[in-house]
């Protein structure tokens, strides 16, 4: 429905007229499984006595009270997405709007989940960008801030957790399984913001005092049937942590009156900000072994949410054209955290080869856009949660840190969060502190870098005497034809010598690097074995190597003792080989030969990416034996890892995935049953299950044997495995269940249908998705008019034909496009995304061919 997507203009002009005081919201939650009853009473200033809309998505509408007159028809005025008011009062206005709202299973608005453990209901608001008008009627936008009081009735089992501390339920007395929870009002926050959690929710508790004396109580909480495998201690520490580092950094005493950490069944994001109610993907409890990178990125993503009280609930963004600051801020202050005050001490290189990779990748497709994106309107703020929005705005935020100067930056965020505390910024206003503080002027910087798109090149220039001896060395940059912008960049060369088989870095100068070349004079006379532009990684650019240093580097990687140098060149050889300048042989070659010295989070991205080369990236008739080559080398390495360690646990999940021969089958069965073991490693339930659809793609269990499977842990994430399993199964009769359970048929639930298409994309027979790619394109549009923005997005982006891809792919995704012009920007971008993949993976195999 159009009126569902408010613009930018629409919003400006209300605010123009009208603030907002406080919403007193009521909520009974037993009315049955479908719906709920919401009623809401919103008190509000208008500065003129004109018409507006409120926002509510509802089943209907029963009453709208305005100033105390009820408005004759109530479904009149609602159109699905709107409630119309007649003209308003100069001044006090309060309007009372009474509607059924509905539960959703897509991780929009209110969710509802039942476990099929023990048949208890969950429920849980995710509301970013625009979803808290699915639970109650609001102004939805985040200038219009305000006070939230909720009134919850639910039964009397149940924990009800929101922004403010959850009060002593009062039991209805004719009701005597049913309770109410009267909260006290929130803060001034955004309506994107509030946030609801109730049900049987189980945990621990703890405390934390801040800085000004207070103490803080904390719950960590999840399923009952979960609640086991939920380490609440750890989270809490990472937690007080974090407070301690942001309260020091930011001047700024923590802003809620309690933290409650909620994880969640069947949800969308890694995690949601909700003032003092955070919710988080329940994968994030840990019911069998994981690795160290999953931790860290738990770890991590605690402090980003916990960076939002500051950056983004305390103060918060006036339109969402400033959401890249909101989350590059936290992208950034976690990973400093993280590296200053946690275990993880290496979060820097996690930082360099994780999210500045998914930065590069995003930024060099078709869609990249500038980090300040234009959002005109809701769909273009949905489809913006990406890698420019997050990763690259971290990184050029980590490059104005060393612009400007650390003490600098911080001095200016300090004066930032007392200027606006409570209120709504734009970039601008961050700008003007950080001027101050530094002296300098940013209006240049934030024009090349925030306002234009794409990523520069720097490639070294060097000349050499007989001896070795740099006789000129100068840096190179080159920009994108289609975004030509060349930018300065703050850097470090690093150069590095073999000494006794070992790389060591003796070289190094700072410099600032703009235009087409560079030259670096004080390199004149130096000698080493390799070169690195960006040594320390302070700068946003794709980096080459030349050829020496290239071959210096494939011999002698692992050998370097410096992880973030060591992620750098790891990095630059990725570029070269997306880029077509490196065959991706050679780095499969590189990975199986320096994967070992790595920490986890690096030996997870590199393993990804070996599956990258030795799949899609492969030359066509070189790809079966290249698969088969990596799962063998990688079995090798689970073998002779030490026993029940991280890279163990990596090495054979990866082996799984990579698995293609009989003899490979052979081991995922023995593996399965027993008779084939590995040192001090359980195969625990997830692995187990990782196996199963290993197992599935090969052929070496049916359905019958994936029941018996799911009988011995018919929870939802088993389910949800047994889902993937029976997709994967290598036949014609198994694609097309799958096809039909997510596309003919809109029952599943969003992680439901995630599952299903993981499934039917696991193939060794691309012959048996064939069919399906001249059907996909026939579909898209329908689908995405008829299923939620969430689901649309999961079904239209999973089942794209980019496996393997070709050129008829290309072809059929071209005609598509040049035929449905009209097409929403959301779905269009995902197929012109897709068929950029698909073009990059044929450029990549050309290289390949020897």
């Amino acid at each position: 429905m159009a009126s569902e997507n408010l613009t930018r203009d629409e919003a400006r002009r209300r605010a123009s007229f009208l603030s907002t005081d406080s919403y007193d919201i009521r909520l009974d939650l037993t009315t049955g499984e479908e719906t709920f009853a919401t009623e809401t009473t919103i008190r509000f200033t208008s500065t003129a006595a004109q018409g507006t809309f409120v926002d509510l998505i509802a089943r209907s509408v029963s009453e709208i009270e305005l100033n105390g007159e009820l408005l004759p028809e109530p479904s009149s005025h609602f159109d699905g997405a709107r409630v119309q008011l007649p003209e308003l009062l100069e001044g006090e206005n309060v309007v009372r709007i009474v509607a059924e709202g509905r539960y959703m299973n897509t991780g929009e608005g209110l969710h509802r989940f039942v476990d099929p453990v023990d048949d208890e209901v969950y429920l849980y608001t995710q509301f970013e960008v625009s979803d808290a008008r699915r639970m109650f009627a609001c102004f939805e936008q985040p200038d219009l801030k305000a006070t939230f009081r909720l009134t919850v009735t639910a039964p009397d089992h149940w924990r009800v957790i929101s922004n403010a501390p959850t009060p002593a339920p009062i039991p209805l007395e004719h009701r005597g399984d049913v309770a109410t929870w009267a909260f006290e009002p929130t803060e001034r926050i955004s309506t994107y913001l509030v946030a609801l959690i109730a049900g049987n929710y189980q945990g621990g508790t703890g405390e934390v005092t801040t800085r000004d004396g207070r103490t803080v109580p904390m719950g960590v909480f999840a399923r009952a049937s979960l609640a086991e495998h939920l380490d609440a201690q750890d989270i809490i520490d990472v937690t007080a942590t974090g407070i301690a580092f942001y309260e020091e950094s930011f001047d700024q005493d923590f802003p809620f009156r309690k933290y409650d950490q909620v994880f969640v069944p069947e949800y969308n994001m890694g995690a949601m900000e909700n003032p003092g109610a955070v919710t988080y993907v329940e994968s994030y409890v840990f019911r069998s072994e994981v690795s160290d990178a999953i931790r860290e990125r738990r770890d991590l993503t605690i402090l980003h949410e916990l960076a939002h009280m500051w950056f983004g609930d305390l103060v918060t963004m006036r339109w969402w054209d400033d959401l890249w600051l909101n989350e590059s801020f936290a992208e950034y202050a976690s990973t400093l955290a993280s590296a200053e005050r946690t275990r993880w001490t290496e979060s820097w290189t996690t930082f360099a080869l994780s999210e500045k990779g998914w930065a590069y990748q995003q930024d060099q497709l078709p869609s990249t856009h500038p980090i300040v994106a234009d959002m005109v309107d809701l769909e273009a703020v949905e489809t913006n949660f990406d890698g420019i929005t997050y990763a690259k705005g971290a990184s050029v935020l980590r490059q104005l840190v060393a612009y400007v100067g650390r003490e600098e930056f911080f001095a200016g965020v300090r004066s930032y969060f007392a200027k606006h505390a409570w209120g709504n910024t734009e970039l601008a206003d961050l700008l003007v502190e950080l001027e101050a503080t530094s002296g300098r002027d940013l209006s240049s910087w934030a024009r090349t870098w925030l306002q234009t798109s794409g990523v520069n090149t720097l490639r070294p220039v060097i000349e050499r005497g007989a001896d070795g001896t740099v006789t000129r060395f100068a840096i190179a940059q080159a920009a994108p034809e289609e975004h030509p912008t060349l930018r300065p960049h703050r850097l470090r060369v690093g150069g590095f010598r073999l000494q006794d088989g070992a790389l060591v870095r003796t070289e190094s100068v700072e410099l600032d690097v703009d235009g087409e070349l560079t030259e670096v004079p004080e390199l004149s006379g130096r000698r080493a074995d390799l070169w690195l532009v960006n040594d320390g990684d302070l700068a946003y650019a794709k980096v080459r190597l030349d050829d020496a240093s290239l071959a210096v580097a494939v011999e002698h990687l692992s050998t370097l003792d410096d992880s973030l140098a060591r992620t750098l060149l790891w990095s630059a050889a990725w570029d070269m080989v997306r880029d077509g300048e490196l065959p991706s042989r050679r780095y499969q070659q590189l990975v199986l030969a320096h994967l070992t010295v790595e920490s986890s989070s690096v030996i997870r991205t590199l393993l990804q990416q070996l599956e990258t080369v030795a799949g899609p990236y492969a030359a066509p008739e070189q790809r079966a034996q290249r698969t088969e080559d990596a799962a063998s080398a990688v079995w090798v390495l689970a073998t002779e890892a030490a026993g029940g360690s991280d890279q163990q646990l990596q090495y054979l999940e990866t082996f799984a995935r990579l698995a293609r021969t009989p003899e490979h089958r052979h081991t995922l069965e023995g593996l399965l049953g027993g008779s084939i073991t590995l040192p001090g490693r359980e195969i625990d339930t997830d692995l187990r299950w990782k196996l199963v659809i290993s197992l599935a793609v090969l052929g070496g269990i049916d359905a019958a044997g994936i029941d018996e499977q799911l009988a011995a842990d018919d929870t939802q994430s088993g389910r949800k495995s047994a889902l993937t399993a029976r997709a994967a199964l290598p036949t014609e009769a198994s694609k097309a269940k799958a096809w039909r359970r997510t596309i003919e048929k809109d029952t599943l639930a969003n992680e439901s249908v995630t599952a299903v298409i993981l499934g039917f994309r696991r193939v060794v027979d691309e012959t048996l998705l064939a069919p399906y790619r001249q059907r996909y394109f026939s579909v898209i549009s329908q689908v995405w008019e008829e299923r939620s923005t969430e689901i649309a997005t999961r079904l239209v982006a999973g089942y794209f034909p980019h496996s393997y891809g070709g050129q008829g792919v290309i072809d059929a995704a071209d005609q598509w496009l040049a035929d449905a012009e009209e097409a929403p920007f959301g779905l269009r971008r995902i197929i012109i995304e897709g068929r950029d993949t698909v073009a990059r993976q044929e450029r990549v195999r050309e290289a390949d061919i020897p």
